[in-house]
């Protein structure tokens, strides 16, 4: 879209964001995610280049639950990306579940292959075959492996940054246990690690829960969530799963081992799989950017703070720039050996309102402005990009103070996007109410008699009829259930709690959202 006038100066706006945020959000995100440094745009549509500083919040991730894993004994693998289309058809509740989205490989050159070659969608029936070879025993159990890749879901029309991508990275973990209480147990370690990516790393507050039937993993046992809320749209979006594959895929890949306490039945092992993809990235961006760009969480943010000289004219003389621009390179390398990452912006072909407005629109968290008068007063004022707070702070206290600062930039930010998130969870219990709560941006909480029909009813009872053909992606779709949330309110009674939709009785609370 064109650039909007400036109505003061009737110019256009050159730089920074120029659609606002809460009146045309995708082109806000478009512009906040290619002006703010963070993606390219690719020729191959739905496919994008992850700029280092996006790429960098991805590394701070998989640092973090990488380590986590390993102290649950997981291990680190890698298979290949192409599956033979026998191996992917074996399990035919799981492959109907991707066979839309499946890419294949038809040709090498110009010559058609003689099978064709998927490209994975996920790795269960990439791995399996092996899981299969290689426990023969109770003892070759438990098998945790996680691997790091890229995956190819081709089937959609509408791709997002981040939210929706023919390729994305992720993780994938792959575990087999001996019995079903090991395999639940990690289950919910797993969503505790992915809950505390995005609440202590990407300052995002989720909910955890377990999908309805109709939404779990094709071909699973059940599936956990983490359930996100982008304040901007009013739609819920899922963050992570980590699912309980029962015995279902053992099963269909013979994967057996003699139970250990009766005489040597053969048994088929329990297993889980679970993911965390850069979707994470795109969710942190909209909860937080705002209209003057990105707005970064200090733990994952490529730079955590900026060093801008200032106050410098024709007048000043050349022992005070000498002061000053020694001074911002002091502050920067007391910075360094604290452990924080800092730029120190000594470009002199930019005017310090420009480059306030270039790392704003970068999100950096902290910026420190030293000029002539915070030499004479041995200080620099900081100022946060989260909420512009000015604050001024002793030279000889920066390296303990901003890391601080940082630590609370941080909590702030999480404390907000809660606080936002909370008043946007409403409970009903009549369905007149459902639909007024949707749309008013909220997700909605009914008690839930967890039939399945009665879910699609809701999908369609809720879709807004206003003449507009509805489209699975657009606003205007149905509400869809996001979770039960493990955390349920009170207030519904066994055999006298109806449900809010068809008058059933309700036997849980779920919470029902329109969503990416």
């Amino acid at each position: 879209m064109p650039p909007k006038k400036d109505d003061s100066k009737g110019k256009p706006a050159l730089i920074g964001i120029t659609a606002p945020k809460d009146e045309d959000f995708p082109s806000w995100y478009q512009q906040v995610l290619t002006k703010g440094d963070m993606l390219e745009y690719y020729d191959v549509s739905g496919c994008y280049i992850m700029k280092p500083g996006s790429y960098s919040v991805w590394e701070k991730i998989q640092a973090w639950f990488d380590g986590n894993i390993k102290e649950l004994g997981v291990q680190n693998a890698y298979f290949p990306m192409f599956v033979s289309s026998r191996v992917l058809e074996k399990e035919k509740d799981h492959v109907e579940g991707f066979a839309p989205e499946v890419a294949w490989v038809t040709k090498a050159g110009t010559t058609d292959l003689e099978e064709p070659i998927a490209i994975r969608p996920t790795s269960e029936t990439v791995m399996y075959p092996y899981y299969a070879k290689w426990i023969r025993s109770h003892r070759d159990l438990p098998l945790k492996l996680n691997q790091w890749n890229s995956v190819v879901r081709w089937e959609f029309k509408h791709p997002q940054p981040f939210l929706r991508t023919r390729e994305f990275l992720w993780q994938e973990g792959h575990t087999a246990f001996l019995t079903r209480e090991e395999a639940e147990k990690e289950v919910l370690q797993i969503l505790d690690l992915y809950a505390r990516v995005y609440s202590e790393l990407l300052a995002v507050p989720v909910i955890k829960g377990r999908k309805t039937e109709k939404e779990k993993f094709a071909g699973g046992f059940f599936t956990t969530t983490t359930e996100g809320y982008i304040p901007a749209t009013g739609r819920g979006i899922q963050g992570a799963t980590s699912h309980c594959l029962g015995q279902n895929f053992s099963k269909m890949f013979g994967i057996t081992v003699e139970d250990p306490k009766n005489d040597g039945e053969k048994i088929n092992i329990w297993q889980n799989s679970w993911g965390l993809s850069t979707r994470s990235i795109g969710v942190m961006v909209m909860v937080h950017g705002d209209d003057k760009g990105l707005v970064m969480p200090p733990r994952v943010a490529q730079t955590q703070v900026v060093v801008i000289p200032c106050g410098l004219t024709v007048k000043t003389t050349e022992e005070d720039k000498a002061n000053i621009m020694a001074g911002v390179t002091e502050i920067a390398e007391v910075l360094k050996k604290a452990g924080v990452r800092v730029i120190a912006d000594v470009r002199d072909n930019y005017s310090p309102g420009w480059k306030f407005s270039d790392w704003e629109l970068k999100g950096v968290p902290l910026r420190l402005e030293f000029g002539p008068m915070d030499f004479k007063k041995k200080q620099t004022l900081a100022v946060r990009r989260a909420n512009g707070k000015k604050e001024s702070i002793a030279l000889g206290d920066v390296a303990e103070a901003v890391p601080k600062l940082l630590e609370d930039i941080q909590a702030e930010m999480y404390a907000k996007a809660k606080a936002s998130f909370d008043s946007h969870v409403i409970r009903v219990t009549e369905w007149d109410d459902f639909v007024p709560a949707l749309n008013n941006k909220n997700l909605v909480q009914i008690p839930w008699c967890g039939v399945t029909e009665c879910e699609d009813e809701i999908k369609d009872k809720s879709a807004r009829q206003d003449g507009e053909e509805v489209d699975e992606r657009a606003p205007s779709m149905g509400a869809k259930s996001l979770c039960i949330p493990f955390d349920q309110p009170e207030g519904i009674i066994k055999g006298e709690t109806k449900c809010a939709s068809c008058g059933r009785d309700a036997v849980e609370w779920c919470m029902f959202g329109r969503s990416y």
